[in-house]
């Protein structure tokens, strides 16, 4: 059985607690031993860190010190893979240019604030973390992301003629990244395209089974 750990905190206005819920369930059904923490020092955890196949940041702006940062951008870059949303991975830290790195993007605004309405269009039809899913219509905060031209971008929204990207992967050394820049709060999180893009992340970052 693979291992994930869930680090949820930070601002409460993303609901860390509540989507730290709905992600543990999801990964349970994929059968995931999955631990959730309240605590960075979690990553500070060597025996813990080791263990790991999957981690889930679910951490809004705050802090975090270099003995909690190293270990984690050191298991990234060994092979444990780390997925998550805006509310905690994009916007995150917001000092700490390696994590961003890591990420492969940040979140910078979102104009007209909550209750935007925007489509999500996904990249390509036959790409498995988004095929069968089809374009979907959120209202929610819509964000403007500065990202590493390095990424795969699955889906992306317009803004102001621009294509932004919305879901994206990349790699970390060893380990694979996923993001989806969906995720204000559990009710974005719970809507079925966003859940399902979510659960292909979580399998998609995962550590490969041997």
């Amino acid at each position: 059985m693979r291992k994930a750990l869930i680090v949820q905190g930070g601002w409460d206005g993303h609901q860390p607690k509540e989507v730290a819920a709905i992600f543990a369930e999801l990964l349970g059904k994929e059968q995931f031993d999955v631990v959730v923490s309240d605590t960075l020092d979690s990553f500070k955890d060597a025996e813990l860190m080791i263990s790991l196949d999957l981690i889930v940041p679910i951490w809004t702006m705050g802090s975090i010190a270099q003995e909690q940062l190293r270990p984690l951008l050191d298991a990234v870059q060994a092979g444990c893979g780390i997925a998550g949303c805006h509310g905690g991975m994009s916007d995150a830290f917001r000092n700490e240019v390696e994590y961003q790195h890591m990420v492969g993007g940040q979140w910078v605004a979102h104009p007209g604030n909550d209750g935007v309405r925007y489509e999500v269009s996904m990249s390509r039809p036959d790409d498995p973390l988004t095929e069968g899913i089809g374009d979907f219509e959120v209202s929610s905060e819509k964000y403007y992301m500065h990202v590493d031209p390095a990424i795969t971008v699955h889906a992306t929204t317009d803004f102001d003629g621009v294509k932004m990207p919305v879901v994206w992967t990349k790699t970390w050394g060893q380990g694979r990244v996923y993001h989806n820049t969906l995720g204000h709060q559990a009710n974005i999180v719970e809507m079925p395209p966003v859940l399902e893009l979510m659960r292909r992340g979580f399998l998609w970052a995962a550590r490969p089974q041997a």
